[in-house]
């Protein structure tokens, strides 16, 4: 069988996005998710999201990181589908959708930069040497003097893989204070299992974490990823984090067809 495809981007985290409304593929076939997202022997991608009707919302959003596993809310993803659905007149220029994680409220700018709200936050974790939060993932944030010369693969698997978060495992970040409102961060995926040039929830949750721990005192903060910038915006009430939004680019690559 034959089927459409539609590469997007958001920040260099690069998804394959196919409009399953007439439910035509295989959701189950994990090896299948696997190779299209293998960049030597498929199309290519960090991750493989399927665009499906919904009965509450415009649509519903499922997401494969690039093992082929159906996953925990992409950030990035989420702001790349909602650049899709409109490319595909599924919705204008605002919208509310479904992910794993409940629904989401985006809108859509002419310039193509997408705000989308992310999961409010009330339980961070704060230990002597990282942060833990949820932003729709799971994320460990480690505070570092130079993100450059970090490791990222390295530790990033060292941490994922440890005792700390047992088999489901936990997405790294490494982050650099630059200003108060300026943050660089480099991230280790589960699921990718490698450093992707952006994250989503990544950035979400490493903004959120320096609020928490008072390394800024903004609640409107630009974050360096690897592959551009984004910002995170939120308000604080008390210890909730609400308001979550995460704001960048969805860029669209290329279209093509592939037999599977």
């Amino acid at each position: 069988m034959t089927i459409q495809f539609f590469k997007y981007q958001g920040t260099g985290n690069d998804f394959i996005m196919v409009d399953n409304r007439q439910a035509i593929f295989s959701k189950n076939d994990t090896k299948l998710i696997k190779r299209l997202c293998d960049r030597r022997f498929g199309i290519g991608a960090d991750g493989l999201i399927l665009l499906e009707n919904d009965k509450i919302s415009d649509f519903k959003m499922v997401y494969y990181n690039s093992d082929g596993n159906e996953s925990s809310m992409c950030g990035n993803g989420g702001r790349c589908i909602v650049a899709f659905a409109k490319q595909l007149h599924v919705i204008e220029n605002q919208t509310t959708f479904t992910a794993v994680d409940g629904e989401h409220y985006a809108k859509i700018s002419a310039d193509g930069i997408v705000s989308l709200q992310m999961k409010n936050v009330d339980a961070i974790k704060m230990a002597a040497d990282y942060v833990f939060l949820n932003t729709g993932s799971p994320h460990h944030i480690t505070v570092v003097d130079d993100v450059k010369s970090v490791p990222v693969k390295e530790i990033g698997s060292q941490i994922r893989y440890s005792d700390l978060y047992g088999k489901a495992g936990s997405n790294v970040n490494f982050v650099e204070i630059i200003s108060d409102s300026l943050f660089a961060v480099r991230t280790y995926e589960r699921g990718v299992e490698d450093e992707t040039l952006s994250c989503g929830t990544g950035v979400t949750a490493a903004a959120i974490a320096m609020n928490a721990i008072g390394k800024t005192t903004s609640t409107e903060i630009s974050l360096l990823v690897e592959g551009g910038e984004l910002k995170v915006t939120f308000k604080k009430d008390g210890k909730q984090y609400t308001d979550v939004f995460l704001i960048g680019p969805a860029t669209f690559v290329f279209e093509g067809k592939i037999e599977i």
